[in-house]
């Protein structure tokens, strides 16, 4: 079902699923060359070519975004399997999120080319990353059955999902570097789950730094996550007897 939805996303277009490339690809080039040309921002730290640090950032962001906007609208998409009585909706969210793995393996495909180009040498570290993309699926999983409850019967939900994100993507260290933030904001700004992902990715890409290496954060980011997990299989369970009438 998720091979199937993730063709179904591109039925009809010319470059199918090379749209899932060109997208970020062109946001991560806009950025770069306002920031870097207009803004004249250098490297990192004062070694980490900026378009790397900026890309890595982006990817992480974009796997999020993209994945949670299909998320939302999984039960409306859906909705002939949803008033099926003998099949369980519950696996509607992780076929929609098995399909978006395959784009999130594509955005890393292009994180490494980049980071290569730039000049980053190869790290064990590299590997981590999937410690991250795990940690990202388990956040997403909770949210999804948050989200896509409430956009059942709310349809305005996925737009104020967006909107949130908009706010989300400046509140979260993208573009900027969080030491540009005054000390008294910082433990603020990582309350944001999606901090803990984009600078894991750094971690994991630029700066060779373990996850491990912070276990108050780690810790903060999976009790954080199973709250949200947990709240969303409660949610879920409840709203679900109601689907198929409002469907």
């Amino acid at each position: 079902m998720a091979k199937r939805d993730f063709k179904n996303r591109y039925i009809g277009s010319w470059l199918g699923f090379l749209w899932t490339i060109i997208q970020p690809l062109v946001m991560i080039f806009v950025l770069w060359f306002v920031f870097s040309k207009g803004f004249k921002v250098g490297p990192i730290n004062g070694d980490i070519p900026f378009g790397a640090w900026l890309a890595v950032g982006m990817i992480a962001w974009e796997s999020f975004t993209q994945t949670l906007i299909a998320l939302t609208g999984v039960f409306q998409e859906y909705s002939y399997l949803v008033k099926k009585i003998n099949f369980n909706i519950v696996a509607l969210p992780l076929v929609k999120q098995f399909s978006a793995v395959i784009n999130q393996v594509i955005f890393l495909a292009i994180v490494v080319v980049i980071v290569l180009i730039s000049g980053v040498p190869f790290s064990w570290y590299w590997f981590q990353v999937f410690y991250y993309f795990f940690g990202l699926f388990v956040l997403l999983l909770g949210l999804s059955w948050i989200t896509s409850s409430l956009q059942v019967f709310v349809r305005d939900t996925v737009q104020v999902i967006s909107v949130i994100l908009q706010f989300g993507f400046w509140l979260t260290p993208i573009v900027w570097h969080f030491t540009q933030i005054p000390e008294k904001y910082h433990f603020w700004l990582r309350l944001n789950p999606m901090f803990y992902i984009v600078e894991g990715y750094r971690n994991s890409f630029v700066y060779g730094i373990g996850f491990w290496e912070d276990p108050k954060y780690l810790i903060y980011y999976w009790s954080f996550t199973l709250l949200v997990l947990l709240t969303g299989m409660l949610l879920f369970r409840k709203l679900k007897p109601h689907f198929a009438d409002v469907l």
